[in-house]
């Protein structure tokens, strides 16, 4: 099977403009943070190359801030996580994944060859997007889907191997 790590590796198109950052420390201030140069550099990292594993965004955060720890790294990555300015998800036989993409009820594609993940957006526009047959009671709030497939890219190679 292929690393994880090596898969995520692609990066974001979109740039870190000084909205985006102001956005990240405005989020911070409200939420009662101080805004840190590590809490910044993990921010930047994970929108740079979205569906990250821990390890992948602490090498990014590494080449930044070269003496931050990888504990350092993990309590930020938690601490983002609590207050909704990173979105983790964990699909099966993997390690957990993070995002900023946070507040939206969009799920995950999930090549089983590659392990490339893709946003799937919601099909019915608000959450939870999917409603199940019995809520138990429940408010639900959202849904976490996770698609599995075979990417574009591997279906080619398979195609042309054969």
């Amino acid at each position: 099977m292929p690393s994880l790590t090596a898969t995520l590796s692609t990066t974001h198109n979109s740039p870190i403009t000084d909205e985006v950052r102001s956005g990240w420390t405005a989020g911070l201030r409200t939420q009662g943070r101080r805004v840190t140069k590590q809490r910044l550099a993990v921010l930047d990292a994970v929108h740079r190359s979205p569906h990250s594993t821990a390890e992948a965004i602490v090498d990014a955060v590494r080449q930044e801030l070269p003496s931050i720890t990888v504990q350092s790294v993990y309590v930020v990555l938690a601490d983002l996580v609590d207050i909704e300015m990173l979105r983790k998800f964990q699909p099966p036989g993997t390690p957990a994944l993070y995002e900023t993409r946070t507040g939206d009820n969009h799920h995950h594609a999930l090549c089983i060859k590659c392990l490339t993940v893709e946003d799937i957006e919601c099909t019915v526009g608000h959450a939870p997007c999917l409603t199940p047959e019995q809520s138990h009671g429940m408010q639900l709030l959202s849904a976490d889907v996770i698609y599995r497939g075979i990417c574009a890219n591997c279906q080619n190679q398979l195609a042309t191997s054969q």
